[in-house]
């Protein structure tokens, strides 16, 4: 037995995710590069050697991942024709209008892609096609070392992943319409049958100057269970901007490990919008590093669990470089016994001066059962700086009510009427029409009286 095969002796729950690397191994055939070879087992190493988060994990306090680890995964397999027609996936992920690059169970899917209306030189393809043709060139970006915050989902996709979109912007190349990465869970396509894994590795190269905006769209085909374990890398040369929408819409039984893994060069501008809304239990990371001065980042947030779901959404914003702004606002509808984790840390770093930093979160609990737990934070460790953060949680206000009563409108008719215009301040801010409207639709069936109408 070799050395990494001890390591997942029978015995614990965490054994399926583990044993799915072997298998996942055998199935490549000594495809890889070497560098890449080596670099999945370190990290197949590291998740093996240190375990899963716990309650003990100060990251992970208020999500545990017991759940996930009770189920037997299986490692899904590539399907040689996907059930979906154009139509079924507007409806699922709506129809942007640009490129639109298709996954199912984690695989590229050419027959579902449409790669049309992209300026000359912009590559957008599968990363298992990138790695294919250019691998050698892409080792110091995916093989970076872990650092000491990566946790094991992170780095068990690192270990896993076979496939993924790779984008890549020349310098100065400005793309007028969105790129849409679908990625779909369809447990019933897969194979083998029963509870199925994908772990899709995204990277997002935007060259000097250019600007682009990327879409991911995450959702299920079936309420069967399944999970998804996600890794987006956006790297953002001088001057470049990169605007980024994620929805993530997973079927109620499905789990959804994701992260977002973003970094700056001088002059960027980075802005990424998150809407959750789907998954039994689903944790949505950020991590941004300000590497280069006068770079500027926004993150937006929008969480709504219902029933019994779990939404986390851990947020770092590193300010590594002096003269940077960093805005983020997030905010949760949570009904039902829904539990809502908001994780917002910032970090100013020794020499980041003149760094200009605000961090809100606002909760809105529309039952007695809902919790939500808000935590920000600010490490200020450089001088000269401007830095803010707060959080709210709590019910509809009622003078707010009484006021709207007074005014001709039923008490139901206000509560609904209030509670639209919180959510509406987030949609508002989604400059892509059509993805707006999608988003909306979505949010409405999640909302009192199923309205929206404040955002339109």
């Amino acid at each position: 037995m070799s050395s990494l095969a001890k390591l997942v002796v029978a015995g614990t729950t965490e054994n399926a995710l583990l044993q799915g690397f072997s298998r996942l191994e055998s199935r490549r055939n000594g495809h890889d590069p070497v560098w890449l070879k080596a670099f999945r087992r370190a990290a197949f190493q590291r998740v093996a050697e240190r375990g899963f988060p716990t309650a003990r994990d100060e990251a992970w306090k208020y999500t545990q991942v017991g759940r996930i680890l009770d189920v037997a995964f299986e490692p899904a397999e590539a399907s040689a024709s996907p059930r979906l027609s154009s139509a079924a996936i507007d409806q699922l992920a709506g129809d942007l209008g640009g490129a639109r690059l298709v996954f199912v169970n984690g695989y590229f899917s050419p027959q579902c892609s449409s790669l049309n209306k992209l300026p000359q030189g912009v590559k957008v393809e599968s990363l298992a096609s990138a790695l294919a043709e250019e691998g050698e060139s892409l080792e110091a970006l995916l093989s970076r070392p872990f650092g000491e915050q990566t946790h094991a989902f992170t780095a068990l996709n690192a270990a896993c992943a076979e496939d993924g979109a790779f984008v890549q912007i020349p310098a100065n190349t400005v793309v007028e319409e969105p790129i849409h990465l679908v990625f779909l869970s369809d447990p019933g396509a897969a194979f083998p049958a029963g509870p199925v894994v994908s772990h899709p590795r995204s990277l997002v190269l935007a060259g000097p100057g250019s600007q682009v905006t990327i879409v991911e769209t995450y959702a299920g085909i079936q309420d069967e269970v399944y999970l998804t374990n996600a890794v987006t890398e956006v790297v953002l040369e001088e001057g470049a901007a990169v605007e980024h929408y994620k929805v993530q819409n997973e079927t109620a039984t499905a789990f959804h490990i994701a992260l977002l893994d973003v970094r700056q060069e001088r002059d960027t501008q980075f802005t990424t919008h998150s809407v959750a809304l789907g998954s039994l239990l689903a944790r949505h990371e950020v991590t941004v590093r300000l590497h280069g001065p006068g770079a500027k980042t926004t993150l937006n947030g929008l969480y709504m669990p219902q029933n019994e779901q779990h939404l986390d959404n851990p947020t770092t914003i590193d300010h590594v470089a002096p003269e940077c702004t960093s805005r983020e606002l997030y905010k949760g509808v949570l009904d039902g016994r829904a539990r809502g984790v908001f994780d917002g840390r910032i970090i100013v770093r020794p020499g980041a001066m003149k760094t200009d930093s605000s961090q809100s979160n606002k909760n809105l609990l529309l039952s007695e059962s809902a919790r939500v737990n808000s935590r920000p934070q600010l490490e200020i460790l450089a001088d000269d700086v401007k830095c803010a953060h707060g959080s709210t949680v709590g019910q509809l206000n009622e003078e707010a009510v009484f006021y709207l009563r007074t005014r001709g409108i039923p008490q139901l008719a206000a509560r609904d009427l209030l509670t639209n215009a919180f959510v509406g301040e987030m949609l508002e801010l989604i400059r892509v029409r059509p993805l707006r409207s999608h988003v909306e639709k979505l949010v409405a069936l999640r909302l009192p009286a199923g309205g929206v109408g404040v955002a339109a």
